[in-house]
């Protein structure tokens, strides 16, 4: 296998594009649509509140894999997939989010399924790359070898994606339902557990760290509380105000993008830090990889809004 990377040139071009990439996601995640003078307009708001949080985590995806698929040196040409598919969704998302009209878009639902499918076989890939080496599942490998949990945010990103196209679909001031079920329980639901997946591969990626930084426990300790607040809002009463999921909501929000900023620091104090940027993007922690978080939390606050406006019991 040839492990020679490609030229800086190609290094110089990845980061340009995976830096206007991820400021691309940061703005959508930072636009908020403007409230609905008309109460039957709060199904196509939070609908395109999700296109938001697709967005963001199509971005968070899109340059992450650029990094670590350039670190690989592409050897595979099925690892261009990822980038391909990740920037489908952020630009469907973009076009979502200005998308006053009710109906699901088919292009937009086209590349959302193909999102979320590869995301599924990008995790597959990982697995296999995983069990081939010496060890096995092991420690090591689990550290070092292909993360499990990058396709599984694209997979996010695109059923995100896709429920807010079937939000799209329930007729103007209807009580909305995704397969017979209340919108927003379904949506919670997805966020709440799409959370602790999040949660698992960034408690290992900074136990790897040995938690060096007292603010490594941030991602392990809030995002949980956010995850356990919204699954029993999906599941309990609807109606009423949850003030303090919805900040514990917009914390974590906040914290995707502080943790980028984190991990920005620790690049800089790696060998030749920023002037040596080629190699400690690549080796460095993963600049890219918070907003995630970003993106959930987003999502979880369009389904609060949803069974807030739209109560079922």
């Amino acid at each position: 296998m040839n492990t020679t990377r490609p030229t800086g040139d190609v290094a110089t071009a990845i980061a340009l594009l995976s830096g206007a990439t991820l400021l691309g996601g940061v703005a959508l995640a930072l636009r908020s649509p403007k409230a609905p003078t008309d109460p039957r307009e709060t199904t196509l708001r939070a609908a395109r509140r999700l296109n938001r949080a697709a967005g963001a985590l199509a971005a968070s995806v899109v340059v992450d894999s650029a990094i670590e698929h350039y670190r690989g040196s592409f050897h595979n040409k099925a690892m261009v997939t990822p980038l391909v598919t990740a920037s489908l969704s952020l630009l469907a998302s973009l076009h979502g989010t200005g998308d006053r009209r009710y109906g699901a878009h088919v292009v937009r639902d086209i590349i959302y399924a193909g999102a979320a499918l590869t995301g599924v076989i990008g995790t597959g890939f990982h697995l296999y790359n995983i069990s081939r080496k010496p060890g096995g599942f092991g420690w090591q490998n689990l550290f070092y070898s292909a993360p499990l949990g990058a396709p599984a945010a694209i997979s996010l990103s695109g059923m995100l994606g896709f429920l807010s196209e079937r939000l799209r679909d329930n007729p103007p001031g209807a009580t909305p339902t995704i397969l017979g079920f209340a919108a927003g329980r379904v949506i919670g639901a997805m966020t709440s557990l799409g959370l602790i997946g999040t949660i698992g591969e960034v408690g290992l990626l900074h136990f790897r760290g040995a938690y060096h930084n007292p603010a490594m426990y941030l991602p392990v300790t809030m995002p949980p509380v956010a995850a356990l607040l919204l699954g029993a809002s999906a599941v309990g009463a609807t109606g009423k105000r949850r003030t303090m999921t919805r900040w514990w909501l917009r914390f974590t929000a906040l914290l995707g993008f502080a943790g980028s900023g984190f991990h920005a620091i620790g690049v800089s104090r790696n060998m030749g830090g920023w002037r040596n940027w080629s190699q400690n993007l690549i080796d460095g922690p993963p600049i890219p990889a918070p907003p995630s978080f970003t993106g959930l939390a987003l999502a979880g606050l369009a389904a609060l809004g949803l069974l807030e406006d739209h109560p079922d019991d």
